[in-house]
């Protein structure tokens, strides 16, 4: 019989939900059994997906080898803090990024990185994939190939990845949707609920920082002028037309005293296509260290990402600055492989956000005629729980 109740360090003894009860022994039959190489848990936010983790870890021999990993280098850092604070990280365990579990660098003779390739292997008994909703097909092959045993943990009422049609956590095997008792009270979580059950969110004033403001109050618009103004690195500027994304991107350069429409050092970008080799994905964060023009199709750039601890250095595309959607490479495919593109990154659409969190996020509600009320939920979902303590949202 499974105890329920774990001793985290010199806390008190804490007790799992009915629904984390009932996924833990979903996930030990599995362990136990096999039938299957892998295992996917969904949870919404706020319903103890790390705690369960936790709680999975200390049921496993201490001698096991555990290889935690997720999508982005925040969050890699955000999960093992958890793990740690809860005593579920043991000496044989390790805490990574997905690509550096399982990449390994091409270096030259002066021992500088010039690629990645796949590692022949990964010493590990188990891999516990955190975030997996932003794990796309490439990757989730990758993963199994080792053929060790996948535990995929995710969010599965956020939209699926950018890349492609795969979705991981579309039907995840196990669910946890029972909102913790001090989740509940938390004013993001609230709302996160109602966009998730109802696609709407009434215009008020939650509490802590937590608001609704109507578009077409006159009080609004100097409201969003004044919060734009304060824009910094915690700041996330959603929305979700790519026209309103290049905007919002100007009025904010704008109100911080960047009027060239070129980007400059300081500038927040996006990445907009993975680049294996340097170590970017799509939607990564980052701010410009030094920027300068090669030619009139590049510019020679070196970026500070959030994602990972080493910058980019590279060439990235001129043309794409200010694009309202993709480049049409066409008639010039010869482009493509010879460097990176990014955007300005200040205001980004709600797809483009997916592996960002921040203190503040200001959102402006757009909905797509096309959508569905389904679509339309998981975008304002996601949007919603990319906030960390405070969210505006005008709409």
């Amino acid at each position: 019989m499974i105890d329920f109740r774990v001793s985290f360090g010199l806390k008190k003894r804490m007790e799992l939900g009915a629904d984390q009860r009932k996924a833990l022994e979903g996930i030990m039959d599995w362990q136990k059994k096999r039938e299957s190489n892998y295992l996917t848990l969904g949870g919404y936010a706020g319903t103890g997906k790390t705690t369960l983790m936790g709680y999975f870890r200390k049921k496993l021999k201490k001698k096991t080898k555990v290889a935690f990993c997720s999508f982005t280098g925040k969050a890699t850092r955000v999960l093992k803090s958890k793990l740690e604070e809860t005593g579920a990280i043991f000496p044989n365990d390790s805490v990574s990024t997905i690509h550096g579990l399982i990449y390994s660098p091409i270096e030259n003779e002066k021992e500088e990185i010039i690629g990645w390739k796949r590692r022949e292997e990964v010493g590990a008994d188990l891999i516990i994939v955190d975030e997996a909703s932003m794990v796309d097909g490439e990757i989730w092959s990758d993963l199994q190939s080792y053929g060790i045993p996948i535990l995929a943990v995710g969010d599965h009422g956020q939209l699926p990845p950018i890349n492609g049609s795969f979705n991981l956590m579309e039907r995840p095997d196990l669910k946890l949707e029972e909102i913790h008792r001090q989740a509940k009270e938390n004013p993001i979580i609230k709302l996160s609920i109602l966009a998730r059950e109802r696609g709407v969110i009434p215009a008020i004033d939650f509490g802590n920082g937590v608001r609704k403001l109507r578009k077409d109050s006159g009080e609004t618009q100097e409201i969003v002028e004044e919060e734009l103004g304060k824009y910094n690195r915690e700041t996330l500027v959603l929305c979700g037309y790519n026209s309103t994304r290049v905007k919002l991107n100007k009025v904010i350069r704008n109100r911080l005293g960047l009027e060239s429409e070129e980007p400059v050092a300081g500038d927040r970008v996006i990445c907009l296509r993975n680049n294996w080799t340097e170590e970017i994905y799509n939607g990564m964060l980052g701010t410009v260290v030094k920027i300068k023009k090669k030619n009139d199709d590049w510019y020679e750039a070196e970026i500070e990402t959030d994602w990972q601890q080493k910058s980019y250095r590279g060439l990235i595309s001129v043309e794409q600055f200010n694009q309202q959607g993709g480049l049409n490479f066409t008639d010039k495919r010869w482009k493509i492989t010879k460097g990176d593109l990014f955007d300005f990154g200040y205001a980004l659409t709600v797809h483009k956000a997916q592996g960002s969190q921040a203190k503040k996020v200001i959102l402006f509600e757009e909905k797509f005629g096309r959508d569905n009320e389904e679509a339309w939920r998981r975008w304002l979902y996601t949007a919603v729980t990319r906030a960390e303590k405070e969210l505006i949202i005008i709409g």
